[in-house]
């Protein structure tokens, strides 16, 4: 494949920056480099310009570096709160990645952040508060505090392995009470009726008066002694 040189007069990632001499693919450079404005063809006249190419290149690297430094300072106070879904044993399905770190950023501090940029020796499996680590520039790096909690409810204690108990049983342990309660009213009342108010009943008889007492008859032995 043949290869050609330019000199590149934009910053490209990979490749190069601003005022670099570099050797590329011909036709990488004359259908996509060259076209896009990104590079010009190496020669005498295009040489003249790598002096201005190298001061733009400064000032831009010097912009580049005081930006991220002040981000550095910015992020190292923050803390992104990302939610997951877990399982009923409190473990993450899946894992942190860079992509969903760097989505969180923008959502919660509208702060545009490459991925790339976004450095995890190892995937965040477990819920808690992580430091993740921000290669914002060559010279620049910052340290983000990240807190990983779950949506997923957690159980209340005391219920039954199968869940809440259900309508039925709320139903039956209502039904229980209510007949409870009417016991103890029917008690109340039979309780009243026998100390309480008394029914009304038949009115007292008045006593009858004493019968006189009368003699008693001589028997007929005592009769004939009597004649005698």
């Amino acid at each position: 494949m043949a290869k050609t040189e330019v000199i590149l007069i934009q910053n490209i990632v990979g490749l190069g920056g601003e005022s670099d001499l570099v050797k590329v693919a011909a036709g990488y450079a004359r259908n996509y480099l060259i076209p896009q404005g990104l590079a010009v063809p190496l020669t005498a006249a295009n040489k003249r310009r790598i002096e201005a190419l190298k001061q733009r290149r400064a000032e831009r690297e010097a912009h580049e570096f005081n930006t991220m430094t002040e981000l550095s300072k910015s992020i190292s106070k923050l803390i992104a709160v990302l939610q997951v879904k877990t399982g009923d044993d409190g473990k993450m399905f899946g894992t942190i990645t860079a992509g969903m770190i760097a989505d969180q950023l923008k959502t919660q501090f509208d702060i545009a952040l490459d991925k790339r940029k976004i450095h995890l020796e190892h995937p965040i499996k477990l819920l808690g508060e992580h430091d993740v680590e921000l290669r914002l520039h060559p010279d620049v790096t910052a340290t983000l505090k990240l807190r990983v909690e779950s949506t997923t409810p957690a159980p209340v204690p005391g219920e039954a392995a199968t869940g809440a108990p259900g309508a039925e049983g709320k139903e039956g342990a209502a039904r229980t009470e209510s007949r409870g309660h009417k016991r103890t009213e029917r008690g109340r009342d039979e309780k009243g009726g026998a100390e309480g108010t008394e029914k009304p009943g038949r009115p007292e008889r008045k006593p009858r008066a004493p019968r006189p007492e009368v003699a008693e008859k001589p028997a007929k032995g005592e009769k004939a002694a009597k004649a005698e």
